[in-house]
């Protein structure tokens, strides 16, 4: 229950009461029903740079210059002036150099990140809060047409270099890189990198393959395992010696048939697809117990589907997948095994995505921040809205398959501003989200309503000033950037995406 708006009282009480075991974040949270963004900044005057995010722990503003060359990072900083007078107050005009983006931020360094050949990829970040270490990603241009080569699949782009640099953020150091030469990973949005605790996942589109690289507190990259085509450390010492074994035996015998099996690529399915389809034909054996209708059940399911089964590749789920079938599969690092396989439509999946929807997540411990953010599996207004959106769509089942279309979820892709909790504030989450994403524009400001206070509004955003502006028209997107604990927030106006922002203004607690 809300008990009084003022913020005073509020830390009178909280020196008296001692909240419920395990709550007292959450009550530490609730202060920012008090303190929000009130006043904003418009047009202010700003680096032409392509600003990015916050980190997790707002230490650090993260931002590229706009030739995609040089990594620059800023501190944010509270605004201060001084005022002459008795009249000092709220209704107190502004000095001019409060429009200045220097005025919020300090710049810290500018540092060079991509080579001549390289750009820097611009939607790719990955922060590990424990050590204040940055990951960032660049890569030469894509290469459409590109020759297929041992163990590549065709149909995918290629890049002849991508690099994964690892950055100490105090200073700007570089600590380390991992390097993948004529691959593709598909790094917009994080989507083709995962970061928890101190393991990082790398997936290899054009090879099929999940590269696993832990980060040392002493700043190195080091390959740990790399799944695909070989799923334990010795499978490759083992295949090479039993196909050498094979050799030897061959040469036995003078019909030239197997003299290039020992290194043909093309002997064996991966190994991650062996573990797949040995788990769809035991899942299928088990189905039936009386041997003749599990023959027919084998032939039904798997043997007409063989090839099918044999053919998929991993790519991000998001992908449109109306016209062909599309699957999860559940991987076992420690015991290399499928455990589960669902279809993108399973209701089965669903449901576990809708109850368990944080553990897809799968936050680092270390993380402060983000272990509270709003989900349908641990906040009751997202669960309400999820159901009203499923209870409104047409199909039960384009519904499951557009909800399980964002998995696996994009890594650190969310807010974790107090401002988009939901047991706090309630908001139009089609004007704006926890999701970094351009959204289009609006001429209406963007109300919060505090969620225990009766539905009042405690602020609102506003992307232009109240009574519009001379290129009003010509608006198009809007993009937010939210402070993770200051009441401050960013918007930016883009007349296109694919245009530098037209204006830029600050919203913060005055």
């Amino acid at each position: 229950m809300f008990k009084t708006n003022n913020v005073t009282s509020r830390i009178f009480e909280r020196q008296i009461r001692t909240p419920a075991p395990g709550t007292s974040v959450h009550s530490a949270r609730r202060f920012y029903e008090n303190l929000v963004p009130s006043f904003t900044i418009y047009d202010v005057e700003c680096p032409d740079h392509s600003f990015f995010k916050f980190t997790d722990d707002g230490q650090y503003f993260v931002c590229f210059s706009r030739n995609r060359q040089d990594l620059i990072v800023y501190r944010p900083t509270w605004l201060s002036f001084s005022c002459k007078g008795e009249d000092c107050d709220n209704n107190q005009e502004l000095p001019p150099q409060v429009k200045r983006f220097e005025s919020f931020f300090t710049q810290l360094y500018v540092k060079p990140l991509a080579s001549c050949n390289e750009l820097i990829c611009k939607d790719f970040f990955l922060y590990m809060e424990s050590n204040q270490f940055g990951i960032f990603a660049t890569s030469t241009a894509q290469i459409q047409d590109a020759r297929g080569t041992d163990g590549a699949i065709l149909g995918v782009p290629s890049f002849e270099k991508i690099t994964i640099h690892l950055f100490r953020l105090e200073d700007g150091f570089k600590l380390d890189e991992k390097v993948f030469h004529n691959d593709c990973v598909n790094l917009t949005h994080n989507m083709g990198a995962f970061l928890y605790d101190d393991l990082l996942a790398v997936v290899s589109l054009r090879y099929q393959t999940i590269h696993i690289l832990q980060i040392r507190d002493s700043g190195n990259l080091v390959d740990v395992r790399a799944i695909g085509a070989y799923c334990r450390e010795d499978d490759e010492l083992f295949i090479n010696s039993s196909s050498q074994l094979a050799g030897n035996r061959g040469d036995l015998v003078d019909n030239g048939t197997n003299h290039d099996q020992p290194n043909s690529n093309n002997s064996f399915l991966s190994g991650i697809k062996q573990r797949l389809l040995s788990f769809i034909f035991r899942e299928i054996w088990s189905e039936e117990t009386d041997q003749t209708q599990r023959v027919q059940c084998l032939k039904k399911k798997f043997y007409f589907h063989f090839q099918d089964y044999v053919d998929l590749v991993i790519l991000k789920a998001s992908r449109n997948t109306d016209q062909l079938p599309a699957f999860f599969a559940v991987y076992n690092m420690e015991t290399t095994e499928i455990v589960a396989f669902y279809q993108n439509a399973a209701d089965e999946l669903y449901l576990l995505f809708e109850r368990f929807c944080d553990h897809f997540h799968a936050t680092s411990i270390n993380s402060i921040y983000m272990n509270f953010i709003s989900s349908h599996s641990n906040n009751i207004h997202a669960l309400e809205q999820l159901k009203s959106m499923k209870n409104k769509a047409t199909s039960i089942s384009q519904f499951v398959k557009k909800m399980l279309s964002s998995l696996p979820l994009n890594c650190q892709s969310m807010s974790p501003s107090p401002y988009f909790d939901q047991s706090l504030f309630r908001f139009d989450e089609k004007l704006i989200s926890a999701t970094d994403r351009p959204r289009q524009s609006t001429d209406h400001p963007i109300r919060f309503n505090s969620r225990r206070q009766g539905d009042i509004l405690k602020f609102k955003i506003k992307t232009g000033p109240e009574f519009g502006s001379a290129d009003g028209r010509s608006k198009k997107y809007s993009h937010f950037l939210f402070h993770p604990v200051w009441p401050l927030a960013l918007s930016f106006i883009q007349p296109s995406l694919f245009l530098p922002p037209s204006a830029v203004n600050i919203h913060f607690r005055r």
